[in-house]
């Protein structure tokens, strides 16, 4: 290969990854195979069985009101729809880079990847399974895939927000993932590129009224506990200081006021944290502080 055709290669982004290639290339792996079949049962079972029996048996088990007055402040924006629904390709498309670029030696890091999405559900259903929780959400279908939404999610499990672990966490793995392969300084700007995803997506799921500003600091305390050494308190706040701070259709102070909120509430989860025997209980005292769902 010639090394401009190299350097163009390299600098395409992750997000020029074809899920769906992604997904067949991962089912076709004998390596890869196994484990992306267990991360698949894992989201069913922990996620969409766990969401629909609660649906389906309503009364029977508690649902707390995550709603803050804040959310008041954050216009609904269906136009953010298409980012919010594409945390799933998000991380699948991690695979379909370290497959593209380091070939058998980026097997591994794939499998842990796909490994950790499966436990990270797992680890939410800790939660889940004991109070679910909702939000007020519009039910708005002028958009196509808002349908989607509405007939496929009970909206039952906004805390801790999966979609916010599963985009921190397939961040901040990246770049430990390419640190390790020695590709940190070749891929800055893709690991820059997830990042910047990342707090995307982040910032989506409250625009589409998805989930509350109460649901991102459950979501970050949630991934320091998941790996402290990935998502420490210092890049927590990192992230959460970069959350709406180029967002025209909300004021400076109703951001820093967001902003202040979920940092505050991080900050709560984790010391509360440090004096309990499981991660969920800070969680799970929360959730049972709140108004109950009717």
């Amino acid at each position: 290969m010639a090394p401009n055709e190299h350097n163009n290669i390299a600098s395409q982004p992750v997000g020029r990854e074809s899920p769906a290639l992604c997904f067949v290339r991962v089912l076709g792996s004998p390596f890869l195979r196994g484990p992306g079949i267990k991360c698949i049962v894992s989201i069913f079972t922990n996620f969409f069985l766990l969401q629909y029996r609660a649906a389906f048996f309503k009364g029977r088990y508690p649902v707390a009101r995550a709603d803050h007055p804040l959310d008041e402040k954050i216009p609904f924006t269906p136009r953010k729809v298409n980012i919010y629904l594409d945390f799933v390709a998000f991380w699948v498309r991690v695979i379909g880079f370290l497959l593209r670029h380091y070939g058998r030696q980026g097997l591994e890091p794939a499998k842990e990847l796909i490994e950790s999405i499966g436990k990270l559900y797992k680890k939410a259903a800790g939660v889940y399974g004991v109070c679910f929780s909702t939000t007020n959400r519009p039910f708005y279908l002028a958009r196509p895939r808002f349908v989607i939404i509405h007939a496929t999610d009970p909206h039952l499990m906004c805390i801790p927000s999966l979609h916010v672990m599963v985009v921190i966490h397939t961040y901040t793995l990246f770049r430990e993932l390419i640190r390790r392969l020695g590709g940190e300084a070749q891929f800055a700007p893709q690991i820059e590129e997830m990042r910047k995803g990342a707090l995307d997506i982040t910032e989506a799921v409250l625009y589409v009224k998805q989930h509350s500003v109460n649901c991102i600091p459950a979501a970050m305390y949630a991934m320091t506990c998941f790996d402290s050494a990935l998502f420490t308190p210092e890049e927590a706040r990192g992230f959460c200081a970069e959350l709406f701070l180029n967002a025209p259709s909300i004021t400076k102070t109703d951001g820093d006021a967001i902003r202040a909120h979920i940092l505050s509430l991080y900050q709560r989860f984790i010391a509360e944290g440090e004096k309990s025997e499981k991660w969920e209980t800070p969680l799970l005292d929360f959730l049972f502080s709140l108004p109950k769902a009717k």
